[in-house]
């Protein structure tokens, strides 16, 4: 069971109980992993509202992982600027990020990527009685086949993400031409 915490446009999914610990992809790669990446589908969350939505990774530092989030609002370019670092280097795919010092760090696992198609990274925090999670279907290109879709929307069941409350992201290269000028 879950409650429902609902806000017009943003609805974000609050469990009872504890974070799941899903597997994490084996042998991450973090140089692999570096580039541009494409928002395909998503838990919607407050800080991301817009479309087009893409990733950009760079190696700041060994062991530090530039991020850059950049979404499409109402017309208007608006990006985020953070960093991730692997807590713990036997779990290279258990990444924490950062994006302002007033906010604490979040995590960011990847459950699962081949570096040159997808990636489906998974955020769970627990507060109390309670936990907060967040998802991200993620492409190199702005679409994904429908079949890779499935697949990934397997492994998020497999340990009780509710992929129904996943929303698409548009990456319609018309809609989205202001991200590539």
């Amino acid at each position: 069971s879950f409650l429902k915490i609902k806000n017009l446009k943003i609805a974000q999914v609050v469990n009872f109980g504890k974070c799941p610990k899903p597997d994490v992809q084996a042998n991450f790669d973090a140089s692999r992993y570096l580039g541009k990446w494409y928002g395909i589908q998503k838990i919607p969350t407050t800080f991301q509202k817009g479309q087009c939505s893409t990733a950009t990774y760079s190696l700041k530092s060994p062991g530090v992982i530039g991020v850059l989030n950049s979404q499409l609002d109402d017309g208007t370019i608006s990006s985020t600027v953070g960093s991730a670092k692997v807590k713990n280097p036997a779990e290279p795919a258990k990444l924490e990020v950062s994006f302002s010092v007033s906010s604490p760090p979040g995590p960011y696992w990847v459950l699962s990527t081949d570096y040159e198609g997808h990636s489906l990274v998974y955020s769970c925090t627990d507060f109390g009685e309670f936990y907060k999670e967040m998802t991200w279907i993620l492409s190199r290109e702005p679409t994904l086949s429908e079949q890779t879709i499935e697949e990934l929307h397997g492994i998020l069941s497999s340990f009780g993400v509710s992929v129904d409350k996943m929303v698409p992201t548009n990456q319609d290269p018309d809609y989205c031409s202001p991200m590539y000028e």
